[in-house]
């Protein structure tokens, strides 16, 4: 009995760690507009233009004709906002724009601010992970290029050297 007592409570703490883990981070889904500091964000708040952006759906909601709605991209009202140099606010919450007067008035002093460093000027390698970053492709090369060597060394000198007698035959590769 008391071993089944230990199972189950193994599966279940597996399975809340497990799922801890997927939620923890989120870095390669967030735009490289957003700010730095944050390893999982659910939304942005946008204070100057008072619309959200959902970083799981890379939709931004908006107030339209009294009602929120979903898209893509931003309304041409909006194509003079800058993302890049705009306070962003993390709010990690599944809806946020159903409690839009709590936040409006919670975070009305940001408007305007231009304090944060975006994901894409960082040079946090952290960050690299994010396909939209300038250094990924750097980045991506330099782990394949880690993972190759992690495996491929200390694989001796193929049969030519020592052979253990502590001289070399002048034929294998380091041989000096």
């Amino acid at each position: 009995m008391r071993y089944l007592m230990v199972l189950i409570a193994a599966m279940f703490l597996c399975t809340a760690l497990n799922a801890q883990v997927h939620v923890s981070f989120n870095l390669g889904s967030q735009p490289v507009w957003g700010p730095t500091g944050n390893d999982y964000v659910e939304n942005y708040y946008l204070p100057d233009i008072e619309a959200y952006y959902n970083v799981s759906q890379h939709r931004y909601y908006f107030n339209e004709g009294g009602r929120w709605v979903g898209r893509s991209s931003l309304p041409s009202r909006y194509r003079n906002y800058d993302l890049y140099n705009s306070h962003k606010v993390v709010i990690n919450e599944r809806e946020p724009w159903r409690n839009h007067e709590t936040y409006r008035s919670q975070y009305a002093s940001y408007k305007g601010r231009h304090d944060q460093q975006p994901i894409r000027d960082s040079h946090d390698s952290k960050y690299f992970v994010n396909k939209n970053h300038p250094q990924h492709n750097t980045w991506v090369q330099q782990q394949k290029h880690d993972n190759g060597n992690h495996y491929g060394q200390n694989k001796g000198n193929n049969g030519k050297g020592n052979n253990g007698n502590g001289k070399g035959n002048g034929k294998g590769k380091g041989n000096k």
